[in-house]
């Protein structure tokens, strides 16, 4: 059996009293696309923070591709081969498209960035029309593409998608996802994706955990979990 990329084994994690996770345990095997449901304040973000260090699980193991990263600081564990594209974009407003791109990749310039350039505007074709413009004078569904578009020219292993979606059309919702898909079939890229789009998430993930006040309750492949009536019922009403 394949050993997993990211592993989390009893992880708490803490603001001050107050308690956000709770003996979490969750995978991510090489290859694989695995999504996090729930409600908001279940826990998702905070999950996706804590794979970062910041904040720091106050007890259990992080180990990524079998090393224990639980104590590293952020930027040590983001050179091991971890990006995340944050919730709410974040991008860098008054800086280029091409700047933004610039700020995600190992590189500035050279050969190596213009290859990663060249991939992330086939990816997203949007992004090459709009290669000079301000950040912050892009749409929503723009915006993201360049989040996501930024922490891949890291060359990661495995991204953290935080809630992609958010905000965003139906439309521009599918072709980022579409994105997402062709782009783990074709590189083999990891993915744990945080998404209250319960729907388009277990549909594209090829395992699913269900986070509920910062506890797993469920876990499953993406289409068992799609198929169970207590997930329908919580999660999916009307989204077929």
């Amino acid at each position: 059996m394949t050993s997993p990329l990211l592993a989390l084994s009893g992880v708490n994690t803490f603001y001050g009293a107050i308690q956000a996770l709770r003996d979490v345990e969750l995978t991510v095997a090489p290859g694989e696309i695995v999504t996090l449901i729930g409600a908001n304040g279940a826990g998702k973000s905070t999950l996706m923070m804590t794979i970062c260090g910041a904040p720091r699980a106050r007890s259990g193991r992080i180990l990524f591709d079998g090393r224990d990263i639980t104590g590293l600081p952020t930027h040590e564990i983001m050179r091991l081969g971890i990006a995340q594209s944050p919730e709410g974009r974040r991008v860098f407003p008054r800086m280029t498209v091409f700047e933004n791109l610039q700020m995600g990749a190992k590189r500035d310039h050279g050969p190596g960035f213009e290859r990663l350039r060249d991939q992330m505007v086939a990816l997203f074709p949007r992004l090459g029309e709009r290669m000079g413009q301000r950040a912050g004078t892009l749409s929503g569904g723009e915006q993201q593409m360049l989040a996501i578009a930024r922490a891949l020219m890291s060359e990661p292993r495995l991204l953290l998608l935080d809630e992609p979606s958010l905000g965003l059309a139906p439309l521009v919702t599918r072709l980022i996802f579409g994105a997402i898909r062709n782009l783990n079939r074709e590189t083999g890229l990891s993915v744990l994706l945080v998404e209250q789009n319960a729907w388009q998430a277990l549909r594209l993930a090829h395992r699913g955990y269900v986070l509920v006040n910062g506890v797993i309750t469920m876990q499953g492949e993406g289409a068992a979990l799609l198929a169970r009536p207590e997930i329908r019922a919580a999660y999916l009403e009307g989204a077929d």
